[in-house]
């Protein structure tokens, strides 16, 4: 592995980490119908910083899946962020922040995998071109995981919806 990296890389490496680590304690508490408000900020905060620094730290020479991830996700956390921070959670906006944070989540998994195939000498090795069968059977695991933790998150968290700002 290559550890001769810009500092703008290895700040977007550390920030994405952050953003899948909170992800995963947020879903956690998806399943287990707990709000968990800090660590929701800061995957909410880390995960927007994601895509952000993709735009601005790397270059954009053309149109690419990575560019793509990035405008969906940001488009995504707009939804996550008003469901949670504007509307509360309360109706349908409950649905919409767990759907859209998983969603969120999900897209910087699928990230990290293709950077674990590519960086990961062993894992490139098994598909040098991101085409072969292992590469697919990881994104298709990551896929299911994903569709299980939204799909029970959802019917699981329940929780009373968040109180207004005070004045």
């Amino acid at each position: 592995m290559d550890f001769d990296v810009p500092i703008q890389t290895a700040a977007h490496v550390v920030i994405s980490l952050i953003a899948i680590v909170s992800g995963a304690v947020v879903s956690y508490g998806f399943l287990a119908a707990k709000r968990l408000d800090r660590w929701t900020a800061v995957f909410l905060a880390t995960t927007v910083l994601t895509s952000v620094t993709g735009f601005i730290f790397f270059p954009m020479e053309r149109f690419t899946p990575g560019i793509g991830i990035g405008i969906i996700s940001l488009i995504v956390l707009a939804v996550a962020i008003l469901a949670r921070y504007h509307y509360r959670l309360v109706g349908r906006w409950r649905v919409a922040y767990v759907v859209s944070s998983v969603v969120a989540f999900y897209f910087n998994v699928v990230v990290l995998v293709v950077q674990l195939f590519q960086k990961v000498s062993a894992l490139k090795a098994l598909a040098p071109t991101q085409s072969e069968p292992p590469f697919a059977v990881a994104q298709l695991f990551v896929l299911v995981a994903f569709i299980v933790i939204g799909v029970v998150g959802t019917k699981r968290f329940r929780v009373e919806p968040t109180s207004p700002a005070p004045a």
